[in-house]
């Protein structure tokens, strides 16, 4: 068996392996303090109200649990919809990633302290924005996190003015 403990997804099904990672994912950009998320009773009425589908508390515990995974295209549709993505997103991991990314970039931009960081950056000539990058991959590995990868930044090298 492969996924979660205890889980009956065959090794051939990645899909639904993801399904209850990506609603989770969903959960916590959505509600990131946790003590501050919704139980599955009061999602499930949340999604009622913004969408008018129909989903239970106790479905959507076992979908995001793992539980469940025979999940309606309409169910899919109505979780898009609450969340805001598209359809696709539970289905394909191009999109997923994606979508993911965009999530991240949300969740940090909460942070009051990320937000002013990027306002104050606005302006500045490619140098120094390229100093900026340096000393914020720097700090990241003091404290041991991964690096940020972003496709769409040069890295930030001296001479490296590429955009």
């Amino acid at each position: 068996m492969t996924g979660h403990e205890g889980s009956s997804v065959p090794p051939g099904r990645p899909l639904l392996r993801k399904l209850d990672q990506r609603l989770n994912d969903l959960i916590a950009a959505l509600y990131p303090d946790e003590r501050k998320r919704p139980g599955y009773a009061k999602l499930a009425a949340e999604i009622r109200q913004t969408t008018g589908g129909a989903i239970s508390g106790t479905y959507l515990w076992e979908l995001a649990t793992g539980k469940k995974r025979n999940v309606t295209l309409e169910q899919l549709d109505v979780l898009a919809e609450f969340f805001g993505v598209p359809p696709e997103y539970f289905l394909n991991e191009e999109v997923a990633d994606r979508v993911n990314a965009q999530l991240k970039l949300a969740t940090a931009l909460r942070d009051a302290r990320v937000r002013n960081l990027a306002l104050r950056a606005d302006g500045l000539s490619t140098e120094s924005l390229d100093a900026l990058l340096a000393m914020v991959s720097e700090a990241r590995k003091l404290q041991q996190l991964s690096p940020v990868v972003d496709e769409n930044v040069v890295d930030a090298k001296p001479g490296n003015d590429e955009r």
